[in-house]
């Protein structure tokens, strides 16, 4: 298990046969660039500034998808982009639902996301309507 408080993660490619990964409470955003870490099973990035502007969180998604590929227990707690009732009152249920199928369509073999056991019926909705469950903020007229 690896604790570390920084802005780069630069170091990290030493540590190729990583397993538990806690970035919890530092400034990672989008921007995040992990290296090829294919032990890496649990990441936790919990209260960090990562959010669903623009299409970079799904790059984000997409660059996890390929540089932990056994990634199984995922946790973005506290970040706008998860969206919960904790992190913004204009949340509700039904976006952090649409959010769990949006980043399950993505990361296909999470057993755990934030807090939750994924489904099979949350896992059978994500491969068929996941793609299109980003949540987005409306623009303003």
């Amino acid at each position: 298990v690896a604790f570390v408080v920084c802005r780069s993660l630069e170091g990290l490619k030493t540590f190729s046969y990583l397993e538990e990964l806690i970035l919890d409470n530092n400034l990672l955003g989008n921007d995040l660039l992990l290296p090829r870490l294919p032990h890496l099973h649990t990441l936790m990035l919990n209260k960090n500034q990562i959010s669903f502007q623009r299409n970079t969180c799904k790059i984000l998604l997409d660059h996890l998808a390929e540089v932990v590929p056994s990634l199984q227990y995922l946790s973005l707690l506290g970040n706008m982009a998860c969206p919960n009732e904790l992190v913004c009152k204009e949340k509700d249920e039904d976006d952090y639902q649409r959010y769990r199928y949006f980043v399950l369509h993505k990361l296909t073999n999470l057993k755990f996301l934030d807090t939750r056991k994924v489904t099979r019926r949350e896992r059978e909705e994500a491969l068929v309507r996941g793609a299109f469950m980003k949540v987005v903020k409306p623009k303003a007229a």
